[in-house]
């Protein structure tokens, strides 16, 4: 078995305090991290705790870190080994679903759904699963994508909307929430058609809440989505079946990136920024603008931009009001 690498936990005020007070007599050097309180560094660990309470410790030295200072001094619980012990939930049979793509001008927007139990959990466990956006490298990605695709017992359905269908949705939806939640519901569904080959099936399926309804994934859903529970959290990609499906999503949406890249020949960057911009004036000038929609999402202002056309004036986003029923 592979020694942990990395660990996170949450810190109250005082474990934060008796931490640092730790380090700084064991010798730690201490150095600048954005948006940590403090960060220290001694041998082969690093220590990060955030202004969030997100602790984060790295490297080699971390499960002996963890093991005989960190929860025995600051902790004063032993969780380590345990995780499922302490939470069975965590083995549950589950339909974890994520996205990539949603905030890129160029290349399609892709769902992914993957269906883990027991057995697909426990051969994952050293295997390095885990949040697709904290992970740099797009070899990696694949490597990981493979690792998924190939194991016994994992389930698993990916729904890429290239850029002409996603303009085409988004012309009639008029929001990517809307796009998004249909993809999620048709990855759902997708999955729970192929319900036989998932022993045991599935209880729930699990996603980012990246609408501020949570109705919005629940009105999408079809038939068969409506047969299982429904979880919607913030940081969903914290559970392994979410990590997954993020790690599938994002190696489709790089794949078919690449694609367009080789077919238009030229380089089009990931997200959204000025290279970005400066890329979609090129594509235009090489491949005339009605070729645009082809590659990019065309309601991002990159588009204007290119095009040299006016933007809109920004509106503050507003809450909802809600209902009286949810009062």
């Amino acid at each position: 078995m592979k020694p942990l690498t990395i660990y996170t936990t949450k810190l109250t005020d005082a474990q934060a305090t008796a931490l640092e007070n730790y380090v700084r007599e064991d010798g730690f050097t201490f150095r600048e991290v954005p948006y940590a309180k403090f960060a220290a560094e001694k041998n082969k660990t690093n220590v990060v705790f955030y202004q969030s309470g997100k602790l984060v410790v790295q490297g080699k030295g971390t499960q002996e870190f963890v093991e005989f200072v960190l929860e025995p001094q600051i902790l004063q619980e032993v969780k380590l080994g345990y995780e499922t012990v302490l939470n069975p939930e965590l083995l549950a049979p589950r339909i974890g679903v994520d996205e990539s793509g949603k905030g890129d001008f160029f290349g399609p927007m892709c769902i992914a759904g993957v269906y883990v139990n027991e057995s697909v959990i426990a051969s994952w466990k050293d295997v390095g699963i885990r949040d697709s956006k904290n992970i740099s490298s797009d070899r990696r990605i694949a490597e990981l994508a493979d690792v998924i695709r190939k194991t016994p017992g994992c389930i698993s359905s990916v729904v890429p909307i290239g850029n002409e269908a996603y303009n085409r949705l988004y012309q009639k939806m008029r929001s990517v929430n809307l796009v998004l939640a249909w993809g999620h519901a048709r990855v759902i569904e997708n999955l729970m058609g192929n319900a036989a080959r998932m022993i045991p099936p599935p209880v729930r399926a699990i996603s980012d809440q990246f609408a501020y309804d949570k109705a919005v994934v629940g009105k999408a859903l079809m038939n068969l989505g409506r047969t299982i529970e429904l979880v919607q959290r913030h940081k969903a990609e914290e559970d392994i079946a979410v990590a997954a499906a993020s790690i599938l999503a994002r190696n489709e949406f790089v794949t078919r990136l690449a694609a367009l890249c080789k077919q238009y020949e030229m380089t089009l960057p990931k997200g959204a920024s000025a290279a970005v911009d400066a890329a979609a004036k090129e594509f235009i000038a090489k491949h005339g603008v009605d070729n645009l929609p082809k590659v990019a999402k065309m309601h991002f202002r990159t588009a204007l931009r290119a095009q040299g056309l006016p933007e809109p004036p920004k509106t503050e986003w507003r809450r909802p009001a809600r209902k009286p029923s949810e009062e």
